[in-house]
């Protein structure tokens, strides 16, 4: 039972360590209300809202308190106290500088309430399960994937899950993937962007691959931070720049590699409104037309027909600048919700539906897609 699995989840974390390792939580929270008392505008999101706008936002977004929730939130992440205390006692400090926020599904299902979100598929996210040690990582993403499976049947008409996977080690994410996906249910699986420094798009994963085309799986690609990034001389956390540079990297390679060609039945979602990648569509559409490339075989319909049949999130970008730009890459229909909770904060949340409402790229009928309806045609189960 999920009793078994779900412990105290630690409400303090690193709370003495250095600025470059501060939570995205705890950054988010503190940027935000920062923002308020100096009535700097701007600072987070496209209005830069201060602490009174913020506390407004928590209690008027559409579809809050009050209001029947409707929306389907596919950037929305689980930290169970059990994945909070297996890598502690491994002693792994992730690099991303986002540290562990606190979590419960009761905390997930308040936000949700407030902000009018119907349901979220929840998903582990960076450093996933892979930390060096193999065996491990096989353990414990099915004890994760059990766990969020058992949250599900407590919760099945507000949460999902993405199954997290051993990458990179093919043969147990295989399994791993079957097993989550017909027995446990899940609603498709998460892929790290990178993972032991094996980037999606790798010929290693070529078998993985093969076998969510054949599933028509749904796949959640989300940031994890490469070694070369931890290898910088930039006191920023990962998460700002980094985390963007791993998406877009693995988007790349997905495309260059024919892995989009090849396995045309996978439904990918990219986190964070495609982080670079529809800035550089143009520039990596330049590939079509360089002489003696492989890129005529592995993308013969050309680079941007590859990116516009990707799914993208509005997750942490909620900006007419960000939107503005996948709206010229992508057709309304491929984008979807995503809020990040908990590594965004409740505040912050509300922030970003508050700004989503108010984007002047956005019409109510292309609002109504995003929130809703183009989620459903990928998980009709919450309908």
């Amino acid at each position: 039972m999920l009793a078994c699995y779900e412990r105290k989840v630690k409400t303090d974390v690193d709370k003495n360590s250095p600025w470059q390792k501060l939570s995205r939580r705890d950054f988010m929270k503190t940027t935000a209300l920062a923002a308020g008392a100096v009535g700097v505008a701007g600072t987070i999101g496209a209005s830069g809202l201060g602490m009174a706008g913020l506390a407004h936002a928590a209690k008027n977004t559409d579809g809050g308190d009050g209001m029947t929730p409707f929306k389907i939130d596919v950037h929305h992440h689980s930290v169970p106290d059990i994945y909070v205390k297996e890598l502690e006692s491994k002693n792994y400090v992730p690099s991303h500088g986002a540290g562990y926020p606190a979590w419960t599904p009761e905390a997930s299902l308040d936000v949700m309430d407030q902000n009018g979100i119907a349901a979220a598929v929840t998903s582990i996210s960076s450093p996933g399960v892979y930390i060096g040690d193999e065996a491990h990582a096989i353990d414990f993403s099915r004890r994760l994937n059990v766990y969020s499976a058992q949250m599900v049947q407590q919760h099945p008409d507000r949460f999902g899950f993405f199954a997290i996977l051993p990458l990179p080690i093919v043969e147990a994410s295989i399994k791993e993937a079957a097993h989550a996906l017909d027995t446990l249910k899940a609603d498709g699986v998460v892929l790290l962007a990178s993972a032991g420094d094996h980037f999606l798009g790798d010929p290693d994963f070529e078998e993985l691959m093969a076998e969510l085309d054949r599933r028509q799986c749904v796949a959640f690609i989300h940031p994890n931070i490469h070694s070369t990034s931890d290898n910088l001389p930039l006191n920023i956390p990962g998460f700002f720049i980094e985390f963007m540079v791993d998406t877009t990297r693995a988007v790349t390679n997905l495309v260059f590699s024919g892995v989009l060609e090849r396995y045309p039945n996978i439904k990918w979602i990219v986190a964070h409104a495609g982080a670079t990648v529809p800035y550089l569509a143009w520039r990596l559409s330049l590939a079509d037309i360089l002489p003696d490339t492989p890129y005529a075989k592995t993308m013969p319909k050309g680079a941007l027909a590859y990116l516009k049949s990707l799914y993208y999130d509005t997750a942490l970008s909620p900006s007419n600048y960000a939107m503005a730009s996948l709206l010229q890459l992508v057709e309304p229909t491929h984008i979807l919700f995503g809020s990040d909770f908990p590594f965004a904060p409740k505040d912050l949340v509300a922030k970003e539906v508050s700004d989503l409402n108010g984007l002047s790229v956005f019409n109510d009928e292309i609002r109504q897609m995003v929130y809703r309806d183009n989620a459903l045609k990928l998980f009709p189960r919450f309908a």
